[in-house]
């Protein structure tokens, strides 16, 4: 009897320990770089970026760092952060590009589970207004 019970006891605990390890720690890291297609914009036509994320949970939450966008405008990437929120993936870039002396932001929201960003919304805000929206189809990790 003793020996049914240790052999059950080592069987269940292992699968009792990974079923309560909290949910972000079995989730997949966000590092890496995702093609970003934007369409039905309000303003001009269909665009693709690219947003490079960093996984390090340096903004908050444990699934969150630095993000950046390469394909908005020449001269290099524009820069931020990005945070996953519950099961939405929420990035926000600084675009000074506005030539007013104020920047604009660049935010990106999606449903993200196990590493995977799925297809959300783009809008751009200046000045507390919005600028331009669209639907955001995130591409694969590592695509651009």
């Amino acid at each position: 009897m003793i020996k049914k019970i240790s052999t059950f006891m080592a069987t269940t605990l292992p699968i009792v320990a990974f079923a309560l390890t909290p949910t972000g720690a079995r989730a997949q890291s966000y590092s890496g770089n995702f093609p970003v297609t934007l369409t039905q914009s309000q303003i001009g036509g269909n665009a693709t970026y690219c947003v490079t994320l960093t996984d390090n949970g340096t903004a908050g939450r444990p699934h969150s760092g630095p993000a950046s966008v390469t394909g908005v405008v020449p001269g290099g990437p524009l820069v931020g952060t990005f945070q996953l929120i519950g099961q939405l993936l929420t990035v926000t870039i600084q675009d000074p590009s506005s030539g007013s002396g104020q920047d604009a932001g660049l935010v990106f929201v999606a449903p993200a589970s196990d590493g995977h960003i799925g297809t959300g919304v783009f809008d751009e805000v200046f000045g507390g207004e919005e600028l331009n929206s669209a639907v955001a189809a995130f591409g694969v990790k590592n695509g651009c």
